[in-house]
């Protein structure tokens, strides 16, 4: 007896909830238009919408980052679901995992529930029978195989822009700028940070930027290929002078090295560097896989000098034999008595810590094989160096966010903390998850020094490679606790300000216009 019969004996509509899901693939599949074939649906079957998850701008091909779907999943692994159905518009708007059995899964377990999945546009009855499982099954693995060959068509396309001379994403870097024109190679405007184009015919190329900064990147260079100084030294020597990256911070040892490395400040367009395609493991590609296309902008470094300084790079950072690079370990162990991936990586003539962890399969089997041996876990200094590079990444995007609202923000370059539309200020903080036999915890540490209004603390996950949760702690509620312990279950006094993600915040940065009583 299916579900429509059960309404029709009740004489009353069955509760059902409505997913929805678009990402940016094709505009039939706009939430609203979803929503319309569900409804009529609905309507003919004689169910009742109860309640709506939709994730918008999507992608269907991983749960990460579907919030609308993990939440119905959770509301019915929970038992909190007030539903006895869930109308989707059709498999693919389930989901385009490239594992079928992944898409399956999460069905069965809102079957297991008492829950059913209908899909409203498709031409059978999710009923159960052989005929509906085979055909769910070849349309699981085609919504599957769709995104494969579109992401194959995409990156061919990409690669074509590439040695036409077209950039693709990414901020310029210092001293150079990215410039829109038409079809017709025409320059439009600079595009500032953030700005992207609108029109499917735009493109973007790299332009020189200001004569300060051009002259800042050939003094890099001079001063590494001329005078041997190290990317640490020339970090410290622009710092003294107050000069800024194109991020507005201090330079490090990485950013220097950065602009020694990078071939479009020759000119040369260079992609395919990084892969991460289908959302999978993001993987560094050698350098035979790489597109590239020489002289495709002005360059703002004399070839030659870069020549230079590449070589002297390749051949710091030749291959070192397993014996060459435990000795140097060694040197390194004897001088400092004792080691971390940050300690490595800060020696200029020391093989990077990644070097080791790939050779030997992690830091701590090279430790044991040079003899460093300790009671102390200083796995933790590693931990840190990864959230110390994390830490600008989240400010950024949250500064990206507030000022796609409307609202204005200014961040001190020195302590990163953000005065919003000048009425309040905020900090970011990241908190390291330490594993223990009773459990996850956190630590958490207000800065008493800055007193910011509200303190932003992302919690990572376990292995501390992703972000958990958020949590916004107003200054005048937490009162004079300058350290906080945090557990997964805090209680409500704590967990009251325990968010998903930062939407709750942006939404205090929104302006709106209010207007005079008469």
């Amino acid at each position: 007896m299916t579900i429509e019969t059960n309404a029709e004996i009740r004489g009353a509509p069955v509760r059902a909830a409505r997913y929805v899901r678009m990402s940016t693939e094709h505009q039939k599949y706009s939430t609203e238009n979803q929503a319309e074939i569900i409804d009529q649906y609905a309507a003919r079957r004689g169910f009742e919408i109860v309640r709506t998850y939709a994730d918008e701008g999507k992608s269907g091909l991983r749960l990460d980052g579907r919030d609308a779907l993990k939440k119905l999943i959770a509301d019915v692994r929970a038992g909190l679901a007030d539903f006895e159905a869930i109308l989707v518009y059709d498999v693919s708007r389930w989901g385009r995992f490239q594992d079928a059995d992944e898409s399956a899964y999460y069905e069965f377990q809102c079957r297991e529930a008492g829950i059913v999945v209908h899909y409203c546009a498709e031409q059978f009855e999710n009923d159960g029978s052989l005929s509906a499982t085979i055909i769910k099954s070849m349309k699981r693995a085609m919504a599957g195989e769709y995104s494969r060959e579109l992401s194959a068509k995409v990156f061919t396309g990409q690669c074509r822009l590439i040695n036409l001379g077209f950039r693709q994403g990414g901020p310029a870097g210092f001293g150079l700028r990215r410039l829109l024109v038409d079809e017709h190679r025409q320059p439009k405007a600079l595009l500032g940070r953030g700005e992207h184009k609108s029109l499917q015919t735009d493109r973007v190329v790299l332009t020189p930027g200001p004569a300060e900064e051009i002259e800042v990147v050939n003094r890099i260079y001079r001063m590494f290929v001329l005078h041997r100084r190290s990317e640490r030294e020339i970090a410290v020597m622009l710092n003294g002078e107050g000069v800024l990256t194109d991020l507005e911070r201090p330079w490090t040892r990485g950013t220097v090295h950065q602009v020694l490395t990078n071939e479009k400040y020759v000119g040369n367009n260079v992609y395919n560097r990084v892969s991460f395609k289908l959302k999978k493991k993001r993987v560094v590609n050698d350098p035979d896989q790489w597109v590239r296309a020489e002289e495709a902008f002005e360059g703002i470094v004399d070839p030659d000098f870069f020549i230079a300084a590449r070589r002297i790079i390749e051949e710091r950072s030749r291959r070192f034999t397993d014996a060459e690079l435990l000795e140097r370990l060694t040197a390194l162990l004897g001088q400092r008595g004792c080691l971390s991936g940050l300690i490595i990586d800060e020696v200029e003539d020391m093989p990077s810590s990644a070097t080791y962890r790939s050779r030997f399969g992690s830091l701590v089997r090279a430790y044991q094989l040079v003899g460093y041996a300790t009671d102390r876990d200083y796995r933790y200094l590693e931990t840190n160096r990864v959230l110390r590079a994390l830490h600008p990444k989240v400010v950024e995007r949250t500064v990206v966010g507030i000022r796609a609202l409307g609202a204005s923000v200014a961040i001190d370059p020195a302590t990163d903390l953000l005065t919003i539309n000048d009425e309040f200020t905020a900090s970011l903080s990241i908190a390291r998850c330490a594993e223990s036999e009773r459990g996850q915890r956190w630590k958490i540490r207000l800065d008493t020094g800055l007193r910011p209004d509200i303190t932003i603390v992302a919690r990572m996950e376990a292995g501390n490679q992703e972000i958990r949760d958020y949590y916004l702690l107003p200054w005048i509620d937490m009162g004079e606790a300058v350290r906080l312990r945090l557990g997964e279950d805090n209680g409500v006094f704590l967990d009251a300000y325990r968010f998903d993600d930062l939407d709750p915040f942006l939404d205090l940065t929104r302006r709106a216009s209010l207007r005079l009583a008469a």
